[in-house]
């Protein structure tokens, strides 16, 4: 594997700084954009470590942002403690339940892993929404916020959103770049290969599956705490996993920069159709729609698959290479028994 380059560190350097200094310059409208579009980033690049670098396509991740909102909510109104230092419990929360459902989900393959993994989110859902102390069908507000500073609150729950988004695209970044990284790759390309090499396939999509529900789960309780609201039908949205699926397959399933590149177009689009053409949801879904078949059918690998076949472009790669072979190793002569074995 090549060296790692330093232009992705200067990229999370500069990324981390802009994060930082953004509510210096942008108002309370604009700085919650960027928190949903940050968190929005994070969810994308978690379907993607699932989808793209273990190849099990998830259509109720939606229950793992849910049960950490609520979770949130429900630990920050309790125990009376700012909701700023719940959402690594929401992140928890998304992992233990990933954890919990993990050996039931994966007896099922493919489209029937899709559709159970949906129907687990419907279950959480219709339990959450029974019980009192979640507030029911009509939801429940955010008490612990007046624990916190109103003035500063939308700072600070930006850059909980920045750091969330900044960490998932370095933690990814890391993970793929690691022996354990290389393992996915492996079982996603290949299960039985990966098996007869000694990977444990079970135990490597047992770990991306877990994670992948701490980053929905912080993802979910990061963004509700930001609207201080909660319901079953907001937190347990199928559209939240809708979104990530279209943001990766715009941008390129399976790259660390698909997800970048294609949360940039999505908010964009989001933008376009909804402030300057003023389309309905019905006509602003179908124009998505088609957007997502086009790029399909002329860009199977996404936008940043096509960029890199066609110019070269590596970005945030984690692609292996064999080492190198000096010309001193191709000529040095064979070992007597290789020697002896080639003539037998």
């Amino acid at each position: 594997m090549r060296p790692p380059s330093l232009v992705p560190w200067l990229g999370f350097t500069a990324a981390a700084l802009a994060i930082a200094f953004a509510p210096t310059v942008a108002d309370g409208g604009l700085l919650r954009l960027l928190s949903e579009v940050l968190i929005t980033l994070a969810m994308a690049q978690m379907w993607n470590l699932l989808a793209g670098y273990t190849g099990l396509v998830s259509m109720g991740h939606q229950a793992f942002a849910g049960i950490g909102a609520y979770l949130l909510f429900v630990a920050s109104d309790r125990l009376g403690i700012s909701p700023y230092w719940m959402v690594p419990v929401a992140g928890l929360g998304g992992a233990l339940l990933a954890a919990v459902v993990a050996p039931l989900m994966f007896r099922l393959r493919d489209a029937y892993f899709s559709i159970g993994m949906w129907v687990l989110a419907e279950i959480v859902r219709l339990l959450v929404a029974k019980f009192p102390l979640f507030g029911g069908e009509s939801g429940v507000p955010l008490q612990a916020v007046r624990l916190v500073e109103a003035e500063s609150f939308q700072q600070n729950a930006f850059w909980i959103s920045g750091a969330i988004g900044l960490a998932a695209v370095a933690g990814v970044y890391l993970l793929m770049r690691s022996p354990f990284g290389l393992g996915l790759m492996a079982v996603r390309d290949n299960e039985l290969a990966a098996t007869s090499i000694g990977v444990n396939v079970w135990r490597n999509r047992f770990i991306a599956f877990v994670l992948s529900g701490l980053g929905f789960g912080l993802a979910g309780g990061a963004h509700f705490m930001g609207t201080m609201f909660v319901s079953p039908d907001s937190a347990f949205d199928i559209n939240w996993v809708v979104t990530a699926m279209f943001i990766v397959i715009i941008g390129g399933i399976g790259t660390i920069e698909g997800p970048l590149i294609g949360t940039v177009i999505y908010f964009g689009l989001r933008e376009l159709f909804n402030t300057w053409f003023a389309m309905s949801g019905g006509w602003y879904l179908i124009a998505m729609g088609c957007i997502a078949i086009a790029v399909m059918l002329l860009a199977p690998r996404g936008l940043w698959g096509l960029a890199r076949e066609r110019w070269g472009w590596r970005g945030l790669s984690v692609q292996r290479h064999p080492p190198p072979r000096d010309e001193a190793s191709l000529s040095a002569p064979l070992p007597p028994s290789t020697q002896q074995g080639r003539t037998a």
